[in-house]
């Protein structure tokens, strides 16, 4: 799909259950994954405060400290499979198994040679995550993707720039399937505020992931952006918009690089730190919703003018339907829903740029 298919006429798009294995991520109708990336296990309590239920990555580990401390704060973790991690196979503190970072990506070549070689090949990835899944059958196996599955020109890719056809065959090495595109604080002025990246990649992932979870990274720091930062309301636009594009997991990037490295720079920056909790509170008591399956006859969206890119996402559990409505481009535009059942509703708002709308319909 390119990015031209997926913002013409709008997008309507199938949720997937909130449930992977029986004993990997948990199963219950209220669990909605919340992850931060690659963090101290010393932080857990915090990052927990916030609404944070999953660490994802962990560095240099696992290691049996680190896995006790998380452990002892209640806080799952998807980490690599190393000689600690299969000695606890059984330990519910392992939630899944992390399969690398951005394979896709260039690689940098051995010690003592200068530059990149190519991306880890695909079929090398299945083939890994067969070991993975051999080694122990009874987690998923997460991999997470860059910036090309949004981004076609990202050059990053090396000699596989513009080469989408290969994330089909990388999504086969994986259970779940993830990926990260920061726009608010990109340094390409192509890129760089196209917050709509966001769900286009979710998208586009699911495309090639079909019936496999799909989750998002979310930029929530500066990261190398010393002139800007991401804001709490760009933040809070960028995690609906991922959950109503149909991604079924969240994980906030919070490293800052510039002008100097903190890696938990989220937990000291109050204003950003509140608008995640804010989110997150949000996003987990819809959480029920987002796990049911999608309504049977799914709301109506049109726009004025027609065209205007929109992504709608229609839920129905009980008697309760909850729909989210999301414009995918920075212009406001009047955005019109109609529903084809005895309890119809017609409702025309303006939704603004960048804007996530949450419509609660019973009948």
């Amino acid at each position: 799909m390119t990015a031209a298919a997926f913002l013409a006429g709008g997008l309507a798009l199938a949720g997937t259950p909130g449930v992977f294995r029986p004993d990997g991520m948990p199963t219950a109708p209220a669990y909605f994954p919340l992850a931060v990336w690659c963090q101290a296990p010393a932080n857990a309590a915090r990052f927990r405060a916030a609404g944070i239920n999953l660490y994802v990555a962990l560095w240099q580990g696992p290691t049996a400290a680190q896995l006790d401390a998380l452990k002892q704060a209640g806080m799952p973790v998807v980490c690599d499979q190393n000689a600690v991690g299969l000695a606890r196979h059984a330990d519910p503190v392992i939630a899944a198994w992390m399969h690398g970072d951005e394979p896709d990506n260039a690689q940098e070549l051995p010690k003592g040679q200068e530059g990149y070689g190519p991306p880890i090949a695909p079929a090398r990835i299945v083939a890994d995550y067969r070991r993975l899944r051999k080694a122990d059958p009874s987690r998923p196996v997460m991999l997470n993707l860059g910036q090309g599955v949004a981004w076609d020109g990202w050059y990053g890719r090396g000699v596989r720039t513009n080469h989408p056809e290969d994330y089909a065959a990388y999504a086969r090495g994986s259970d779940i399937a993830s990926f990260d595109i920061y726009p608010a604080v990109h340094d390409r002025p192509g890129i760089a505020g196209r917050l709509e990246l966001v769900p286009f990649g979710v998208a586009r992932l699911r495309g090639w992931a079909p019936g496999k979870p799909v989750w998002a990274c979310i930029e929530a720091s500066r990261i190398s952006n010393t002139a800007y930062k991401v804001t709490g309301e760009q933040l809070r636009y960028e995690v609906w918009a991922a959950v109503t594009a149909g991604a079924r997991g969240i994980i906030y990037f919070v490293h800052q690089f510039a002008p100097v490295f903190r890696e938990a720079s989220l937990l000291d920056d109050a204003p950003l730190l509140a608008a995640v909790t804010a989110v997150n509170r949000d996003v987990l008591a819809l959480a029920p919703f987002l796990n049911a399956p999608d309504a049977a006859r799914p709301v109506a969206v049109t726009t004025d003018p027609p065209g205007v890119p929109v992504a709608v996402l229609d839920k129905r559990r009980g008697a309760e339907e909850r729909v989210l409505v999301c414009t995918l481009r920075r212009a406001a535009a009047p955005v019109r829903f109609a529903l084809d059942r005895p309890a119809a509703l017609e409702a025309e708002e303006r939704l603004d740029g960048y804007d996530v709308r949450r419509y609660r319909l019973t009948n």
